[in-house]
């Protein structure tokens, strides 16, 4: 990608890019934190850098379920304190932001990103998976043997 239109590419669709990165490569993984999705960005570089606005994108600006200030996006979903995913269909999102943009528009992205919005339409629907914390020492013996198999 030239310097040019690298700067082309909205803060708000660099955060949703690198955001479906971090689901994409690691699918076990519900959610992430701000610091994670910054990392993804800054090592994709799709902006030649972090730009200076990056931050405030992934913790205000893009997050559906915050009153929006002044930014309208429903691209992220804030799932616990400092901890954000990619928006699904059926979230619950402040009602300011009802018609917000959720993904990126497929001929504003990078060449060889477009790709995620096929990936993104399939995980949206799906059923987030519950976050299941099962301790060896008190489950019982019948349940450990199924899971093992």
């Amino acid at each position: 990608m030239s310097g040019e239109s690298k700067h082309l590419l909205k803060v708000a669709d660099e955060v949703w890019i690198a955001t479906a990165l971090l689901h994409r490569e690691n699918p076990q993984s519900e959610d992430f934190t701000v610091e994670e999705i910054a990392r993804r960005a800054e090592r994709e570089s799709l902006a030649g850098g972090l730009r200076a606005s990056f931050n405030i994108h992934v913790a205000q600006h893009c997050v559906a379920n915050r009153p929006p200030h002044p930014a309208r996006y429903r691209m992220l979903f804030e799932s616990g304190p400092g901890r954000r995913r990619l928006y699904r269909k059926g979230d619950p999102h402040h009602p300011a932001r009802k018609n917000g943009k959720i993904t990126p528009d497929l001929l504003e992205m990078p060449y060889g990103y477009g790709l995620l919005l096929m990936w993104y339409r399939d995980w949206s629907v799906a059923p987030p998976k519950p976050a299941v914390h099962v301790d060896p020492l008190t489950e019982p013996p019948s349940t450990r043997k199924k899971r093992r198999a």
